[in-house]
C-alpha cells in the first residue's frame, strides 16, 4: 500500500501570502471588506426587489378586485361594452373560461397571496402563457363573478419570479466595483498609517547598528508608537552608555599601561646578558605596539572631529607618495578625481591602514577612484593570496588574526581594521573586503560625495 501523501495546503498558502506586512494587512482588509460589501448589496437589493414585487402585486390585486365588483354590479350586455374600457392601464380583461394551453401557476407566487388578501371571498387561479414574441410568459388570472361568469385578466407587462434580478447584474456588479475601489483606497491609507511606525522602527535600528550615537526617535503618535519609540531610545542610550565605558576603560587601560612599560624598559638597560636585555626590549616593543594601538582603536570609536570638503585625488597621490619613499609599490593612476566630506586625519589614516594591510600580505597595491549613485568608491586591491570567504567579516573583529598572521611582527595586533571600520563609519563611510576575480584581496571604501 502507497504511503498517504502529507498535507501540503497551509505550507503552499504561507509561501502564496506576501512577506510584509503592509501586503499581508491590505489583503485581508480588501478580501474582508469585499465579502463583507458582496453579502450586503446582495441582501439589500433583494429585499428591494422583494419589497418592490410586493408592492406591485398588491396594487394588481387591488385594481383586479376593483374590476371585478365593478362588473358584478353591472349587466351582462353592460359588461360585454364595457369589458375592454375596464383595467385598460395595465389589465387586459375577457369574460371566458382559461384556454387549454394555459398552464397553471404554483400556489405560492406572491400574486397568489396578494389576490388572497384583496379578495377573500373569490378563489383565483394563476397561469402562464408562453409567447414565442416576449422573453419572458404571460401571467394570467381567471376568477368568477358573482354571478359565476368567469372573469380572465391577462398581465403583459410583469415577468416571472425567476426572471426578475436577471436585469439587474450589471448595475449590481458595477456597484459592488465603486464600493470595493473607495474601500481598497481607504484600506490602503489606514494600513499605510497603522504600518509607517513599524518601518521607521525598522529604519531607526538600522541607523543605530552604523551609528550609535545617531539623533533620539521622535516619540510623537499613537500612545503605543510613543511606548515602542521611547523603549528604543532608552536602548539606544543604553547602548551609548555601554560603548562609551567600554571605549574609555580601554583608553584608560592602554594609557596606564605606558608608564610600566617605560619603567621596565629603563631596568632592562641594567641588565648585563646582551641577548636577554634584546629579548626583554623586543618584547616591550611588542607591548608597546600593543598600548598604542589600543589607544587608537579607543579613539576610533569616538572620533568626532569636524567635517570639511576632501579631495580625493591630491590625498590619493601623497599617500601613495608616502608609500614609496618607504619602498613600497603603490600605483594611483593620475585621473582619479573626487570630492567628499569627511574628517581628512581619520580618513587618511583609515587608508593608510589599507595601503599597508595590502603591502604587508601582498606586495603590491593598485588604487582606483570610481564614481557611485551617492558618492564615491575606492578600491585599493593587493596581489597576495586573498583570504577565505569566511574570514572577510572576522577580520574587521577587534584583536583577530588570520592563522598565516599569528606572529606579532608579521601580523601585527589584530587592530588595524577595526581601526579602519570605526574611523569610517564615524564620517558615514563603509569598508568591505572582496577577493578580486583575477587574484588578490580588494577593500572597497564607500563615501559619501558632496
Amino acid at each position: 500500500m502507497s504511503p498517504v501523501p502529507r498535507r501540503a495546503g497551509p505550507r503552499v498558502l504561507h509561501r502564496l501570502l506576501p512577506r510584509s506586512l503592509f501586503a499581508r494587512l491590505m489583503l485581508i482588509w480588501l478580501f474582508g471588506m469585499a465579502l463583507v460589501l458582496a453579502v450586503s448589496l446582495a441582501l439589500l437589493v433583494g429585499e428591494r426587489q422583494r419589497i418592490g414585487r410586493s408592492a406591485l402585486f398588491e396594487g394588481v390585486a387591488q385594481e383586479i378586485a376593483t374590476a371585478a365588483d365593478l362588473l358584478d354590479h353591472m349587466s351582462p350586455p353592460e359588461r360585454e361594452r364595457w369589458i375592454d374600457d375596464i383595467g385598460r392601464r395595465r389589465l387586459r380583461l375577457a369574460l371566458r373560461p382559461p384556454r387549454e394551453h394555459l398552464r397553471p401557476l404554483a400556489g405560492d407566487h406572491p400574486l397568489q397571496a396578494a389576490l388572497r388578501e384583496a379578495m377573500p371571498q373569490r378563489a383565483a387561479t394563476l397561469y402562464t402563457h408562453p409567447r414565442d414574441d416576449r422573453p419572458h410568459p404571460m401571467l394570467v388570472i381567471v376568477l368568477p363573478l358573482a354571478d359565476g361568469t368567469p372573469l380572465q385578466v391577462r398581465l403583459p407587462g410583469i415577468a416571472p419570479m425567476p426572471g426578475l434580478m436577471a436585469h439587474r447584474a450589471g448595475p449590481f456588479f458595477a456597484a459592488l466595483a465603486a464600493l470595493v475601489l473607495g474601500v481598497g483606497v481607504l484600506t490602503w491609507l489606514a494600513v499605510r498609517i497603522a504600518t509607517r511606525p513599524l518601518s521607521r522602527l525598522a529604519a531607526a535600528a538600522r541607523a543605530l547598528g552604523e551609528d550609535p550615537g545617531r539623533a533620539p526617535m521622535d516619540t510623537a503618535g499613537p500612545t503605543e508608537v510613543a511606548q515602542a519609540a521611547a523603549a528604543f531610545n532608552q536602548m539606544q542610550a543604553r547602548i551609548a552608555e555601554h560603548v562609551t565605558e567600554r571605549t574609555r576603560i580601554l583608553a584608560a587601560i592602554s594609557h596606564d599601561l605606558q608608564t610600566p612599560i617605560t619603567r621596565l624598559r629603563l631596568r632592562a638597560e641594567l641588565v648585563d646578558d646582551e641577548a636577554l636585555r634584546a629579548r626583554i626590549q623586543s618584547d616591550l616593543d611588542a607591548m608597546q605596539g600593543l598600548v598604542r594601538e589600543g589607544l587608537a582603536y579607543a579613539r576610533s570609536l569616538d572620533e568626532r572631529s569636524p567635517a570639511q570638503a576632501i579631495e580625493l585625488g591630491p590625498l590619493l597621490q601623497a599617500l601613495a607618495q608616502d608609500a614609496q619613499d618607504m619602498g613600497w609599490t603603490v600605483r594611483v593612476p593620475e585621473s582619479a578625481q573626487g570630492r567628499v566630506v569627511g574628517q581628512p586625519a581619520a580618513l587618511r589614516r583609515a587608508l593608510w591602514n589599507l595601503i599597508e594591510n595590502g603591502v604587508k600580505f601582498g606586495g603590491e597595491v593598485d588604487i582606483a577612484l570610481a564614481p557611485q549613485a551617492d558618492g564615491l568608491e575606492i578600491r585599493i586591491r593587493d596581489h597576495g593570496p586573498g583570504l577565505a570567504d569566511e574570514e572577510l567579516e572576522k577580520v574587521f573583529e577587534p584583536f583577530y588574526r588570520t592563522e598565516s598572521s599569528r606572529n606579532r611582527e608579521t601580523g601585527g595586533t589584530g587592530l588595524g581594521l577595526a581601526i579602519t571600520r570605526n574611523l569610517l563609519r564615524g564620517q558615514n563611510g563603509e569598508v568591505r573586503l572582496r577577493n578580486h576575480p583575477e587574484g588578490g584581496l580588494e577593500a572597497s571604501v564607500v563615501l559619501h560625495g558632496r
